[in-house]
Parts: structure tokens; sequence; C-alpha cells
């Protein structure tokens, strides 16, 4: 667990991400309560009630001083919320990776930059040293992210969540961070992923 930056933003070549506010709701249902989303997430559609919850959920664990995750809206120009991402701290000096966006948003590159930048705040100022990402095996978009990320391929987790109505596999993948570093990934940000006062 880390001491809390908060509020953490921090600024991608393409996106902001931000601390979720309550008043994020209805765009956050773009992104949770659409199938076309969730499908390659590990967990169903959810209700505007769920959704709520959820939110709610988010918010106040942002503000805990040991924080367990960094859980950030993912915003385009005016600040537009179009999805998240997620660095969730498990073990030590680990942490898993997530992030999904809105449909109405999918081609235009924002879950590499927002994943790319959580990524890079991960290593560069929560000084981890593992970060792992597991999806779908049918999530091409997600796989192709881990790669641009210079994530390793590690295995398949079998029945690794049970979602949209039966158990489904995932791939895991990750990056150590010497191998972030000495690829030139974590350079090709194109803007610094560091928090803002």
């Amino acid at each position: 667990m880390n001491r809390a930056m908060y509020p953490c933003q921090l600024v991608g070549a393409q996106v902001a991400l931000r601390e979720f506010r309550l008043n994020d709701l209805d765009a956050v249902m773009t992104v949770v309560g659409d199938d076309r989303v969730t499908t390659s997430l590990s967990f169903d559609t959810r209700t505007r009630e769920q959704t709520t919850a959820m939110l709610d959920g988010i918010v106040g664990r942002a503000k805990k001083e040991l924080r367990t995750e960094y859980y950030l809206a993912v915003t385009i120009m005016d600040d537009v919320l179009v999805g998240f991402a997620r660095l969730g701290l498990d073990g030590v000096q680990a942490a898993k990776l997530g992030y999904a966006i809105a449909a109405e948003h999918w081609g235009y590159g924002y879950a590499t930059d927002a994943a790319r930048t959580l990524v890079d705040f991960g290593f560069r100022e929560l000084k981890l040293h593992r970060i792992s990402a597991a999806m779908g095996p049918d999530n091409t978009a997600s796989i192709a992210i881990a790669h641009r990320l210079g994530m390793i391929y590690e295995g398949c987790i079998r029945d690794h969540v049970y979602t949209n109505g039966g158990w489904r596999n995932s791939l895991l993948y990750s990056v150590l961070v010497e191998e972030w570093a000495a690829t030139g990934t974590a350079g090709r940000r194109a803007s610094r992923g560091v928090p803002r006062d």
C-alpha cells in the first residue's frame, strides 16, 4: 500500500486521468452500462443503482490514507469522461492494470494512452516493480495494448472470472520496471505521467 496521492491527476499524450467525482454517473454508465464494453471486462453490465454504489466506493477509497488503488477517470478535451483506468495495488511493489473506454470512443488510442500513462506513473511515482494485466482471450484490442506497452505474455489463467453467464479464461501479461525503462516504452509517452497539484 502507498500513502495517498490525492487528488491524483495524470496527463498523457491524448488523455488526462483524474479522480472520479460523484457527478460522473451518467458518463460512467456509458462504459459499465454498455454490453459492448462489459463483454470484455471481468464484470457484467451494471445497472444505474450498481454504478452509483461502484462510484461511491471508488470516490471513498481514493481518499483513504493508505491507498490500495488508483481508479481514475479517463478524460479527453473539456473534461469529457470516456472511460477508466485502474492500478490495483497487489502484493509487494506490484499492481494489476485494468481499463475500459466507452464504445463510441474506441479506435482513437485513448486506452493505450491511458494505460501507458498509468503504468509509467506506477513505476516512476509509486516505485512498483511489476505491473500485470489479465484479459479475455477474445479481447484482441487489449492484447494489442499489452504488446504496445512492452508486456510479456505469461500464460492462461483458466476459469479466471465468472462473467456474462459463464466462466472465462484470462491471458496474463506483465511488465517489470527494468523492462519498462530498457525498452524505451516509458519514453514513448508524450507527456509527464506525474501527479499535478
